[in-house]
């Protein structure tokens, strides 16, 4: 009989979660998309990009958000499901026709279970995967519509580390008159380069995209260990940016897979700098997708609370306090690895875990009896 009211109080709860769950991934997915508005908004206005383009943008980071958005979605959901069930007085009732907290707390369990696995795998597949789209869109922008960052009779700052001034700009195609650079990204060398015109091109592949202006009739100024040098020139090519290649050296830590991240640690000629990133990425996503069912002990331990009046109010509440509470742990321990402290990587970032672990023992341990 107990075994059947399980299934049954299983097949309940986890059916009123999976709708809790989805809202809250879409609500939180939608909160992170909000801090990337000025910058969408910046494509749009300025640079011209179409709305279809907006929306890949917006997907790729939508996915790339998965394994973050994962965690605190379970804690809303695992709060908000436990606290009703405590408002309505229903785990009095449960609890009062024999039904054990084991049994209560089963479906919470299962269901982080599952999310857990699809945070992990997540994690090392998918997110690493519209974390790169994201990364060679934005760069594919960024050339494509270099122009129209130049403004007429204006020095422009900040432009591919270059400052660049124009007297006519011509943004349909590309052409520019009377132009001045100042070139100093390497900063042992600057380079001051005058021309009477220039053209912005680009240079477009399957594997990258990269832009430059080629300047014509002008002359060159380099200052090196004190001699200034003075070159004429017809054409002169300025490369604005290094092509982004799609292979494992140039994607960031957030862009590989699982497979790769196994690659880069045992590659005993990697330098310990990048050792130590390496390591602390692997276990930081196993790390988020534990997070998920230590979030589902603590939301049933919170949510099921003695003042039933206050419970469904304080669920949202609880959910947000809980959410920042480790990820600020989390950052503090990822601020030891890249700040260089001899503090073992994979270590630093369980740390949080580990502290979750002992909040959800006294959570439950609360509500048990």
């Amino acid at each position: 009989m107990e075994l059947f009211r399980s299934r049954l109080l299983i097949r309940y709860l986890i059916t009123e979660m999976i709708p809790s769950f989805l809202i809250g991934v879409i609500s939180f997915v939608s909160i992170l998309l909000m801090f990337q508005a000025l910058r969408l908004t910046e494509f749009v206005l300025i640079h011209g990009v179409e709305i279809e383009t907006i929306g890949r943008i917006m997907m790729y980071l939508s996915i790339s958000f998965l394994p973050v958005i994962f965690p605190m979605s379970l804690i809303f959901t695992v709060l908000l499901t436990y606290s009703r069930l405590s408002a309505d007085s229903e785990i009095v009732a449960m609890r009062s026709s024999g039904i054990s907290m084991a049994s209560i707390l089963s479906p919470a369990v299962l269901f982080s279970l599952a999310v857990a696995i699809l945070s992990a795998q997540t994690s090392f597949q998918l997110a690493p995967w519209g974390n790169r789209k994201f990364e060679v869109l934005i760069n594919k922008l960024a050339n494509a519509k270099a122009s129209v960052a130049i403004k007429e009779g204006t020095f422009s700052e900040g432009f591919f580390d270059l400052v660049i001034y124009a007297n006519e700009v011509d943004n349909e195609k590309g052409l520019l008159k009377d132009v001045f650079i100042y070139d100093e990204r390497d900063p042992n060398v600057p380079l001051t380069i005058i021309a009477q015109s220039g053209l912005m091109s680009q240079k477009e592949s399957d594997e990258y995209q990269s832009a430059q202006i080629k300047l014509l009739k002008g002359n060159l100024h380099r200052i090196a260990k004190g001699r200034h040098t003075k070159l004429n020139f017809d054409e002169y090519d300025i490369l604005l940016s290094t092509p982004i290649k799609q292979n494992v050296r140039s994607k960031s830590m957030p862009s590989l897979t699982f497979d790769e991240l196994n690659q880069l640690m045992r590659d005993k000629k990697i330098e310990e700098k990048k050792r130590r990133r390496v390591v602390a990425e692997y276990h930081k996503r196993w790390a988020l997708a534990f997070a998920c069912i230590l979030f589902a002990l603590v939301g049933v331990g919170l949510g099921i609370r003695k003042n039933r009046r206050s419970a469904r109010s304080n669920g949202i509440v609880l959910s947000l306090v809980v959410i920042v509470g480790y990820w600020v742990i989390y950052v503090s321990s990822e601020s030891l690895v890249r700040g260089g402290a001899s503090f073992p990587p994979g270590l630093a970032m369980w740390i949080a875990n580990f502290l979750f672990i002992i909040a959800s023992f006294f959570s439950l341990k609360r509500v048990w009896n």
